[in-house]
């Protein structure tokens, strides 16, 4: 949750990775097309990314994933 005084308000690859439970390579690509807001801090490209923009990210996505099942694009089967 968002408002969670105990989550960090930024967060690493790692966290989203785990987060998302996908792979540190797909974090990095959705950093790199820009469908995730991130941004690099010091010079050996550390980077962060924010709270709330991991969940626009995740409203986003349901948004899209709604909007190809209504347009059936994506199998009713899953």
């Amino acid at each position: 949750m968002i408002d969670d005084p105990k989550r960090p308000r930024f967060m690493t690859i790692e966290q989203v990775a785990e987060e998302l439970a996908v792979g540190l390579p797909t974090v990095r690509q959705l950093l790199k097309s820009g469908e995730l807001r991130g941004f690099q801090i010091g010079g050996r490209g550390i980077w962060r990314i924010g709270t709330k923009d991991l969940e626009d990210y995740i409203e986003q996505a349901y948004l899209i994933a709604a909007e190809r099942i209504a347009a059936g694009e994506i199998a009713e089967d899953l």
